[in-house]
């Protein structure tokens, strides 16, 4: 009984990490890698041509999957509001009826 708890506990604590913490935090490293600078501090007002391409890929890949998992999310609200549930047997979740 008490394994079962703890593996229960477990479960909460990894969706909680992933989708209460993961995403804030994966948001604030896209945010931080637009800071990423190729070498030598920008000149004043140069801000804009100091952000190394890796910088902006990673920033656009971190914004990327925050944003796909917010739609999901929303998508999740949408369908338990509609009385139905979301399917992933294909790439993209789609609402398909209680069943």
């Amino acid at each position: 009984m008490l394994s079962l708890f703890f593996q229960a506990a477990g479960k909460i604590l990894l969706y909680s990490l992933v989708l209460g913490a993961g995403l804030p935090i994966l948001y604030a490293v896209g945010v931080r890698s637009l800071a990423l600078s190729p070498g030598a501090p920008a000149a004043e007002g140069g801000a804009e041509a100091s952000r190394s391409r890796l910088g902006i890929v990673l920033a656009t890949i971190c914004f990327v999957v925050v944003l796909a998992g917010i739609a999901v999310g929303l998508l999740y609200v949408v369908a338990a509001g509609q009385g139905k549930q979301l399917s992933f047997d294909h790439v993209y979740p789609t609402m398909v009826p209680k069943g």
